[in-house]
């Protein structure tokens, strides 16, 4: 008998280390036919192998009760999820081993250790019995052998492949290979290499399965090579690890001899005044007392670390923003409001709501010197000059100017920063900013923050919540860091070109203040003052060599352009500015004066005509307004019917919203038939089809329902929609017209495309207040609460003889012409 040494296994609850070996031969032990079947956790038992147990759940413990008071033999299967707390049959291995009890040892706590002895491989055929223990009729399995000088020429390979490998690792006796050697039977060779392996138990179960002698060996010979070959890497890289230690060793020696040689000559220590360096810099800086110990406990680290150390160049980075951010270094305020509104004046035209606003944060820092910055939001139409404006407050002020574009930023890490963990991290893109303008109260604009994503790495609008929270920002705490920064004495300015994208947490934080599109006579004024000058400086041109007439100018405004802002006026002023240097430099002397006959010549035929003006409406045709992002534009709402059966049908990339007030539309028009003389049965015999022309955009509101409302009771009394007339307002199926927004840019819309009459809700009058004098001068505002009110004043009379005039407006309220 050969007693030796192998890795213990587990039974179910836990797995035990302990001595496994092979004793005689037991291939003569009678097992009977049907067995108690004992499941094994993580271990499987190959015959001959003697394996310690930990027997602990209660089934088990009764299964192996039983076995002591009879013959002591049982099965013994692996279980395929040894997490699994009681495996069902379908859950162990169907082969196995037939095992034997040799020792029981009882510990206090119930659960029992025994000593278990594999006899031979076993199929299990039938389970019988499944309470209180598993039982189960079995097949005994013999191996199949055909002695061959190549079976033992591969028997001997196998043999010295696992003594290299006993030699190679630690847990493995050398007795061992001396046991191997001198067994020549190759089935028990395969059994006990496999039992003193530390492979994964499916590769265990898979050597027991196998029965042909000769392909275990195979298996056995291709898992030793591997096992020898990741043993093999790792010593190569304990190799490599231990070289490198000794090569920082080295290094260190040598650096102590080039400091005991620099002492020596006087030279000082290069290290040692780095230190002192940072040192004075971190009381230069004056920082708060928390950033300050921060900083002084760096800086303590770093005088321990090594320089050659990874970590030296982290903590000198992070000492390095510490004492370079403008912890108290600010800029004084130019409080003398009549120089801040000389300069927003000079910058900007109109704008009076923004100005204003500015020119009280001014007087309210003259009277309280430790007033909080205001956090505002510009939100208005591209080109209005929301973030030119914000240049222009900074210099009226005195302030430094930092602009952060937030469009598609998705990186909660962009505001934030990185904490020191991850290599390369680096402050968020605020402490950064403030780093590179040199003030702790320079004015901070976020351009675009209804730009702002979120994916997986976080959601930036949230981090922004705390920058823009003033009773929040005096201790901003970036992840970098650590410390906290105070953001009070920033003065923030967010814009946006629309709200809706912004979360209503951040919106609460911000003062909105929204900018409409500009007028005809605006934009005029801003060509006049801002653009024209400045593109003729761009272009190589002095006023010497050209001028611009107003109605040259009117004329791009109107027909080569159309926006709410001024951005595409100054491409097009542009392009007139380079065709006229380009003709400077082809031999041209006499000076340019741009009239509208020259500007059609430059610029070739118009873009834009005012559409109303050249568009006769037809009964079922009547005019909406509507607002986008890029300002108001005019809407033409057709309707026809047809022969059908109630149908229906909504074209024009019409949103839901819009789809609804159509519908609602459809059913006042057929609650009112008889007052607007319809026949109360119109919609039993036909279909209705309502278009929003311009196909290819997308439309949605509520506040085209009064406009469709009017197509559908012009299509169905014949009765045309005045000329010159449009609406906006919402409808109910009351029949009453609710307010809507954007009154601005619609009615600067309606004025560009030729209307003179616009209906609105009445309780819309105040933002009247928003537009233009003049522009109420020279347009009719009709407001109305209710639809029928609307159709009165929309709708052509019905057909009168020829003689008899036409009908002047009906009474309505009027809104005053300033």
């Amino acid at each position: 008998m050969a007693d030796t040494k192998v890795r213990a296994g587990s039974e179910e609850e836990s797995q035990q280390q302990g001595p496994i070996g092979f004793e005689e031969d037991p291939r003569d032990i009678a097992v009977p036919s049907e067995l108690p079947i004992l499941p094994l956790r993580g271990v499987v038992i190959f015959p001959s192998a003697i394996v310690p147990l930990l027997i602990s759940r209660g089934s088990s413990l009764a299964l192996v009760d039983d076995c002591l008071k009879g013959d002591r033999i049982l099965g013994l299967a692996a279980q395929k999820n040894p997490e699994e707390e009681n495996p069902e049959p379908y859950a162990l291995f169907s082969r196995g081993s037939a095992g034997r009890i040799l020792k029981m040892l009882k510990y206090p706590d119930g659960s029992v250790r025994i000593l278990v002895q594999g006899l031979k491989r076993i199929e299990i055929r039938e389970y019988t019995q499944r309470q209180p223990y598993l039982r189960a009729r079995v097949a005994h399995l013999q191996d199949t052998l055909q002695p061959s000088n190549d079976l033992n020429a591969l028997q001997a390979h196998m043999v010295s492949q696992f003594a290299k490998f006993v030699s190679m690792v630690p847990y493995l006796p050398d007795e061992l290979q001396g046991v191997v050697m001198n067994i020549k039977d190759p089935s028990k060779v395969t059994d006990l290499i496999a039992s003193n392996l530390n492979i994964s138990l499916e590769e265990k179960q898979d050597l027991l399965n196998t029965l042909d002698v000769r392909s275990r060996l195979e298996k056995l010979s291709a898992i030793l090579n591997r096992e020898i070959e990741l043993v093999e890497l790792g010593h190569k890289i304990q190799s490599q690890v231990q070289s490198e230690l000794t090569k920082n060793q080295k290094e260190f020696y040598l650096r102590q001899q080039m400091r005991a040689i620099q002492k020596e000559l006087g030279e000082g220590d290069a290290r040692q005044n780095e230190i002192e360096e940072l040192r004075a810099k971190i009381e230069a800086a004056k920082m708060p007392e928390e950033a300050r110990k921060a900083a002084e406990n760096e800086l303590e680290r770093l005088r321990i670390i090594p320089p050659e150390s990874a970590e030296h160049s982290m903590v000198r980075t992070y000492l390095e923003w510490l004492v370079n951010l403008p912890w108290s270094v600010s800029t004084t305020d130019n409080l003398d409001i009549p120089h801040a509104r000389q300069v927003l004046d000079e910058d900007h035209y109109d704008l009076e709501k923004i100005k204003e606003r500015i020119l009280e944060y001014l007087a309210v820092r003259k009277l309280k010197q430790d007033s909080k910055g205001p956090i505002l939001c510009f939100v208005g139409p591209p080109g209005v000059g929301k973030t030119s404006l914000g240049r222009s407050i900074a210099r009226a002020m005195g302030r430094k100017f930092i602009r952060l574009s937030l469009g598609g930023v998705r990186d909660e890490a962009e505001i934030r920063g990185h904490r020191r963990t991850y290599i390369g991290s680096m402050p968020g893109r605020i402490i950064q900013s403030l780093r590179q303008a040199g003030s702790n109260n320079p004015l901070f604009m976020l351009d675009e923050v209804d730009k702002l994503g979120m994916d997986f790495r976080g959601d930036p609008a949230s981090a922004l919540l705390e920058v823009l929270d003033p009773e929040q920002n005096f201790s901003f705490s970036d992840h970098y860091l650590e410390v906290p920064f105070d953001l009070s004495k920033v003065m923030f300015i967010t814009t946006a070109n629309y709200l809706e994208p912004v979360p209503p947490a951040l919106k609460d934080r911000m003062e909105v203040i929204e900018l409409a599109g500009y007028a005809e006579e605006e934009k005029l004024e801003i060509a006049k003052r801002h653009i024209v000058p400045k593109q003729i400086k761009e272009n190589g041109l002095t006023s010497d060599l050209i001028a611009f007439t107003d109605e040259a100018l009117l004329l791009i405004i109107r027909s080569y352009t159309h926006e709410a802002g001024v951005r595409n006026l100054e491409r097009e002023i542009g392009r007139v500015c380079r065709k006229v240097a380009r003709a400077y430099t082809e031999g041209q002397t006499e000076k340019t004066l741009i009239t509208p006959d020259k500007v059609t010549e430059l610029l070739g035929p118009p873009k834009y005509f005012a559409e109303v003006a050249e568009r006769k409406l037809e009964p079922g045709v009547a005019i909406g307004l509507a607002w986008t992002p890029n300002g108001g534009d005019i809407l033409f709402i057709e309707s026809t019917r047809m022969a059908g059966k109630k149908g229906l049908t909504l074209t024009g990339h019409l949103g839901e919203v819009m789809k609804e007030s159509a519908q609602a539309a459809l059913s006042y028009i057929r609650s009112r038939a008889d007052r607007l003389g319809i026949p109360t049965d119109f919609f039993e015999n036909c279909d209705i089809h309502i278009h929003v022309p311009a196909g290819a955009i997308p439309k949605d509101g509520p506040s085209a329902g009064i406009t469709m409302a009017t197509s559908l009771a012009s299509l169905l009394t014949g009765r045309p929609v005045r000329p010159h007339l449009a609406m906006t307002g919402e409808i109910t199926l009351r029949g009453k017209v609710m307010p809507v927004g954007g009154v601005k840019e619609k009615v600067l819309a309606a004025r560009r495309a030729g209307v003179t009459t616009v209906i609105l809700p009445k309780r819309n009058e105040k933002d009247l207040e928003d537009v233009p004098p003049n522009v109420r001068a020279e347009m009719e505002f009709r407001f109305v609460e209710t639809i029928d009110e609307v159709l009165d004043l929309a709708l052509e009379p019905a057909m009168v003889p020829v003689d008899t005039p036409a009908p002047p407006f009906p009474e309505a309220t009027v809104a005053p012409s300033s």
